[in-house]
């Protein structure tokens, strides 16, 4: 199999462990593993006291599937499969596409998305967003672009980058297609109980479609990212067992550790989600203000959900040099929208870490002492 770089995790490659700031990373703060430790029960405080580091089951430990199972309607523990969340796309889009099949898309996006329905040899048609209309993706779009091939919508709500979140009605049109053209669906999920308003929560996909695959995990809503735990969810049998299987192939079986970590935080999740949510709420509230601040420089779609937003350059300068003049010049890494492969004036914020503040007023003084011309 042969694939293109992946543009964005080289760029993370390139500053992440080595600046000071980091104003583009999508994730919450990572919890301390002492922390987590000390919200175990005494179910799973004996079960990580002997812990034993030998194999475990491929499927996933069952007590894990089944506490993922209480974040949603209507899904058993024999639909869930554990993965690492990057596997989870790999894994699906193998078991399901085939070299000549359509595929339709969201973007810009992450690029395994898309880049590993290309290199299986399918069509990618790209579902772009309108910024002028607050990032809204036209539903009427996919109606327009199914062809008899088409075996897969992708999408990606909450939107990275944007920040995106349909609303209930769009959501359930985009559903209703695919099941009026009979075609998968995978929803990746990873930025979901972070929406800032909870009654803009969309159902998960595998919850009302049983031709859905829906990805979440550990990494972002959770702060968990080093655990490299996630799952994806599919009501078609037939498609779970092909991804249980191909998955032999990969990662054969999850981290016993991670999965223990992730049980214990998910049984407090309530609690974790909160202290994410407050600071979520308090660092847009920041930015909402610099970018006003800055309007001549920047505009500005506040996010509805999630941890990341996607501002436009305004000023005459490629968003890639503009970046690295930033990281290199005051060690403050904000991401280019060039990763993305979609355009040279847009880039990423992140919005999810405590420093976020400190990491701000930081640009700011940088944009104060080198104005953009």
């Amino acid at each position: 199999m042969k694939i293109k770089p992946f543009e964005l995790e080289r760029y993370f490659a390139k500053y992440e462990f080595s600046v000071k700031y980091l104003l583009s990373s999508s994730d919450c703060d990572g919890l301390a593993q002492s922390e987590v430790l000390s919200w175990a029960d005494s179910e799973t405080k004996t079960l990580w006291d002997n812990l034993k580091l030998g194999y475990t089951e491929s499927l996933g430990l069952p007590l894990l599937r089944e506490e993922i199972t209480k974040m949603y309607k209507g899904v058993s523990a024999d639909e869930v499969l554990i993965t690492v969340p990057e596997e989870g796309i790999f894994i699906a889009l193998n078991s399901l596409l085939d070299k000549g099949d359509h595929v339709i898309c969201t973007w810009p996006g992450y690029q395994s998305l898309y880049e590993i329905v290309e290199s299986l040899g399918c069509d990618v048609e790209k579902w772009q967003p309108s910024e002028k209309d607050n990032w809204k993706f036209d539903v009427n779009f996919l109606e327009e672009k199914i062809k008899p091939n088409t075996k897969l919508i992708i999408f990606n709500f909450p939107h990275n980058p944007t920040g995106y979140l349909p609303t209930k009605e769009d959501f359930q049109k985009i559903i209703e297609i695919a099941k009026k053209h009979n075609v998968h669906v995978f929803s990746d999920e990873m930025y979901r109980f972070l929406e800032l308003n909870p009654e803009d929560r969309l159902p998960s996909s595998c919850e009302v479609y049983e031709k859905a695959i829906s990805l979440f995990g550990m990494s972002k809503t959770f702060g968990m990212a080093g655990v490299r735990l996630g799952w994806v969810i599919t009501k078609d049998k037939a498609l779970y067992q092909k991804m249980a299987a191909f998955k032999d192939y990969t990662t054969i079986c999850p981290v016993g550790p991670s999965e223990l970590l992730s049980l214990i935080a998910l049984r407090a999740k309530e609690k974790i989600i909160e202290r994410h949510l407050k600071r979520i709420e308090k660092n847009l509230g920041l930015l909402d203000d610099f970018f006003e601040r800055h309007k001549q420089f920047f505009s500005w779609v506040r996010p509805k959900a999630g941890t990341i937003g996607f501002p436009k350059i305004l000023f005459n300068e490629n968003s890639l040099k503009f970046c690295e003049h930033v990281v290199n010049e005051a060690g403050i890494m904000v991401l280019p929208s060039t990763v993305y492969g979609y355009d040279d004036k847009h880039f990423r914020v992140g919005f999810g870490r405590e420093n976020m503040p400190e990491a701000l007023a930081e640009f700011e003084k940088y944009l104060k002492s080198n104005p953009p011309q």
